[in-house]
């Protein structure tokens, strides 16, 4: 339609008439009309060449016969004052020395004092340029290559003096067909989630920062029974990857979710996706377009892990795929993007912590159930898990998260390496006042904010640094008031 419809895309008809041999008038093809110019230029340059080699021919006698009388300049010049008359000094130089007509003409036709004053060499130098451009003008008159290379030369000529940029790009491959995608603005943006099944897109400046402990805004309208379940941050030209509970896995574009208001409760997933009715979105992993080489690591609430290459979701289909085979009433979690190489944190409601190497879980096909990550005591499920970059360990630190509004930061360096399948460490002190801990991430000196909404939709975003790093075994300090019979329910760091 942008096509169609505006100045994108512009044609211009028009009919090349020309006259074929200068007579009869045709309407030319681009090749026809190229050939005739060129069968144009050859004749033009053909009988240029004709015109010049005569010439030069006529003038180059001339020469000789000037050459000659040189040598006998005296006696020619004495020949022609004793003549009685122009015909009868015509005929004596012809007899006596042999000149041809236009010679003795061309001679007869100079003054006297011309005559006597000719200089040699410049005779000479004259003769011997004109022989040159005899032997040329020859040469090409015997040599179409010749004519072709003279038309060229002159064409180029004609650019240098005349010709400007050209407004169009020549490539050497053929355009690829513009697609909705080429169309669509290249730019980060927030996605929002609800657990009911609606997502919005917000511009990354659409939530103001504020200081820690205060009440939030209102970042998207929820039914009373509807809570915000994730935030995320994605380009529009990423491939969003949608995991659900019952571990499927689907497929759309950044750019399909429409940008709405802060205030909007967004549009029903299910206008983009093949969700079934029962399944709830719990993980939503970006991919860029050239991302290539990574995997992705899958955590269930029941502390089930799962590695599994990327390029197995390169082709996801409209209606879906199993990205994990659940057991139980377990759920899919979190999926994270991994190198193959980084170190893998599990926390869970009850405040413990696992950190393991990733290399402790091998890669899996999609059908897999995945191995054990963390061990849970009855009642608890696994409420954070991120990943810790290969070789950046200094300055990371653990960010935890409660039910009541706190929260707290730790060193990385107070959580020793694990095996996989225990019960970890503690990470905070849980008590009725914090209440469970809801969410937990790795942060580094690049998040700077945190955004944290609660079930009922309000949202805060705040600065990381003004959350206090403390030991591990502390309450934390209050990040957000949270209203009686409300309660946190997901956090994004950016």
């Amino acid at each position: 339609q942008l096509f169609k419809y505006t100045e994108l895309q512009k044609s211009f008809h028009f009919n090349m008439l020309g006259l074929v041999d200068g007579i009869q008038p045709q309407i030319l093809g681009l090749k026809s009309l190229l050939e005739k110019f060129i069968e144009h230029r050859k004749e033009i340059v053909t009988r240029r060449a004709k015109y010049d080699l005569k010439k030069a021919k006529d003038r180059a006698h001339i020469l000789e016969g000037l050459k000659k009388a040189l040598d006998h300049i005296d006696a020619i010049i004495k020949l022609i004052r004793s003549s009685a008359s122009r015909d009868d000094a015509f005929n004596n130089l012809i007899k006596k020395f042999k000149f041809s007509d236009k010679q003795a003409t061309a001679i007869l036709e100079m003054k006297l004092q011309a005559l006597a004053g000719l200089e040699r060499k410049k005779i000479d130098d004259e003769l011997k340029e004109k022989k040159e451009l005899i032997a040329y003008l020859e040469s090409l008159l015997a040599s179409p290559k010749k004519i072709l290379a003279v038309i060229k030369d002159e064409l180029k000529e004609v650019k240098d003096k005349y010709g400007d940029e050209r407004r169009t790009r020549v490539v050497k491959s053929a355009l690829k067909e513009v697609g909705e995608e080429d169309l669509m603005p290249e730019e980060d943006s927030l996605f929002m989630l609800t657990r009911s099944g609606y997502i919005k897109r917000l511009p990354p400046d659409g939530l103001k920062s504020q200081k820690r402990g205060g009440k939030g805004l209102i970042g998207i309208e929820t039914k009373e029974e509807d809570i915000v379940s994730q935030f995320f941050m994605a380009n529009t030209h990423d491939s969003l990857l949608f995991f659900t509970n019952s571990g499927k896995v689907f497929q759309t574009k950044g750019y399909e979710v429409p940008e709405t208001s802060r205030q909007s409760k967004g549009k029903a997933i299910v206008n983009f996706l093949q969700v079934a009715p029962t399944d709830i979105i719990t993980g939503v992993i970006p991919i860029a377009k050239d991302q290539k080489g990574s995997y992705l690591f899958m955590v269930t609430a029941n502390g089930v892990v799962k590695k599994i290459d990327m390029d197995d979701f390169s082709q996801v289909r409209r209606s879906g795929m199993v990205a994990i085979k659940l057991k139980g009433d377990d759920e899919l979690k979190w999926v994270l993007s991994s190198s193959g190489n980084d170190q893998i944190m599990l926390v869970t409601s009850d405040g413990n912590a696992i950190r393991f190497k990733e290399k402790d879980v091998r890669p899996m096909g999609r059908g897999a159930s995945g191995v054990m990550g963390v061990r849970l005591d009855k009642g608890h499920k696994v409420v954070g898990a991120d990943i810790v970059p290969s070789g950046v360990e200094k300055g990371l630190k653990i960010l935890v998260v409660m039910e009541n509004g706190y929260g707290k930061r730790t060193d990385l360096k107070f959580y020793k390496l694990q095996n996989r399948g225990g019960r970890g460490i503690m990470t905070a002190k849980i008590t009725p006042k914090t209440g469970k801990a809801v969410s937990a991430h790795v942060t580094s000196e690049d998040n700077k904010e945190l955004i944290a909404v609660s079930r009922k939709g309000q949202v805060i975003r705040t600065s990381i640094e003004s959350i206090s790093v403390l030991g591990r075994a502390t309450q934390g300090v209050r990040i957000m008031k949270v209203e009686s019979g409300d309660g946190l329910a997901s956090v994004v760091v950016v």
